[in-house]
């Protein structure tokens, strides 16, 4: 077993993610999900070896007590692991313009991430919260941050800068951040390996697909336009996320309708996307089995998630100029050989010939190409943003 291992952990809102990883193989010794905090049924799911586990956790758990149960009751079943591990590494939603890479975490730097939480309220406390905890846990080990936005400052102003007044983005940092940098990196990274390139000449269009979701432009190995904004918000169709409207909307939503600020924030973010379309669910798998079924919500959310898909793709190619491939990837990228049957189709122009037993192939942790071998390329690569972040904690640590 490798020396190498570093614990890396994903906390949301109300759930936390976590993996030990072999920061030179990718492999993960243990992963596991602790979720529902605050809620009767706080529970936490876990894998060795492939075996699954599961355990209640009691009442009103929250990430403090998710860590020590991590630490105590499953490391502590598997010492041989645990005194492996040399780092801990945070994936952390936002770090503004201030972090442009991965660093080892101090004071000054949670303070950086305090202040960058008005841009990510969701996501960045959680992320603060997890930091303390295993600090708890860990005192002895290095903690490093990973932040989402740091892939995408590498875009040119034109890219990121909203036609608003200058000074709203000099004196208050208002203007396009991006997230899911880790994965777009990860995934952009190995399409260049499949395509027999380096990074530095591969031109590529990640569409990072879950219940968040994000294109980006990838030129020369550096992102150089993506579609969230100064939050996670802007740009496709997602779970429950709006993504792109017109901004007049929140207006006549308060000024007309009489909604207050805080509710039209949860509207556009807890509410709409392909719940909101469908009336029915934010889950894809659902939309989809709805699609197939007749559904007209289901089905007006899926036509609605592909043009909207498609079109971000299409207006792509104007920053890369030259298209190597399209890489799908995430739980809805990976595993929905509909989806990305239906965006293909939509790119006509581009000439994508979809093949439809390699698209039906290229689910559940299988990667590779999904058209013809007559046309542009698209593909299929499961991503790995644990370990980009294992990676990245050990080339610190080594420096």
């Amino acid at each position: 077993m490798s020396n190498k291992l570093v614990l890396v952990l994903n906390c949301g809102s109300s759930s936390l993610k976590f993996a030990i990883i072999d920061a030179l193989t990718g492999d993960d010794q243990i992963s596991g999900l602790a979720e529902c905090f605050g809620l009767e049924d706080s529970r936490i799911k876990w894998k060795v070896d492939g075996k699954k586990q599961e355990a209640s956790l009691g009442a009103f758990t929250a990430h403090r007590e998710a860590v020590e149960y991590i630490v105590n009751d499953i490391l502590g079943a598997h010492p041989q692991i645990a005194a492996k591990i040399q780092a801990i590494g945070h994936r952390i939603v936002h770090g503004g313009e201030k972090y442009t890479q991965s660093v080892i975490i101090d004071e000054s730097v949670i303070h950086g991430i305090e202040e960058s939480a008005v841009f990510a309220p969701l996501h960045n406390p959680a992320h603060l919260i997890g930091i303390r905890a295993s600090q708890a846990s860990f005192p002895e080990l290095p903690q490093v941050a990973v932040f989402d936005t740091a892939f995408h400052q590498s875009m040119p102003e034109k890219a990121f800068i909203y036609a608003l007044p200058y000074k709203l983005y000099r004196e208050h940092g208002i203007r396009r951040y991006g997230a899911h940098g880790t994965s777009h990196l990860f995934v952009s990274r190995e399409a260049a390996k499949a395509l027999g390139k380096e990074a530095a000449d591969t031109n590529v269009i990640c569409a990072h697909l879950g219940n968040g979701a994000s294109v980006t432009a990838i030129k020369g190995g550096k992102s150089v336009d993506t579609s969230m904004g100064l939050t996670p918000l802007e740009g496709l169709v997602m779970g429950t996320r709006c993504g792109d409207m017109d901004p007049s909307i929140v207006y006549h939503l308060i000024h007309k309708l009489g909604y207050t600020a805080d509710e039209v924030n949860n509207l556009m973010n807890k509410q709409s996307g392909l719940l909101g379309i469908s009336e029915l669910t934010n889950d894809c798998r659902g939309i989809e089995e709805g699609y197939q079924n007749g559904h007209k919500g289901a089905t007006l959310a899926l036509e609605i998630f592909c043009y909207r898909l498609a079109k971000y793709i299409a207006s792509y190619t104007v920053p890369l100029g030259r298209l190597d491939a399209l890489v799908f990837t995430g739980g809805i990228g990976e595993n929905s050989d509909l989806i990305r049957e239906k965006v293909l189709n939509l790119l006509e122009i581009f000439n994508f010939e979809v093949d439809a037993d390699r698209n039906k192939a290229a689910r559940f942790g299988s990667e590779g190409q999904i058209t013809t071998d007559n046309g542009p390329i698209a593909m299929v690569i499961p991503t790995n943003e644990e370990w980009v972040i294992a990676e990245d904690a050990m080339s610190l640590l080594s420096k």
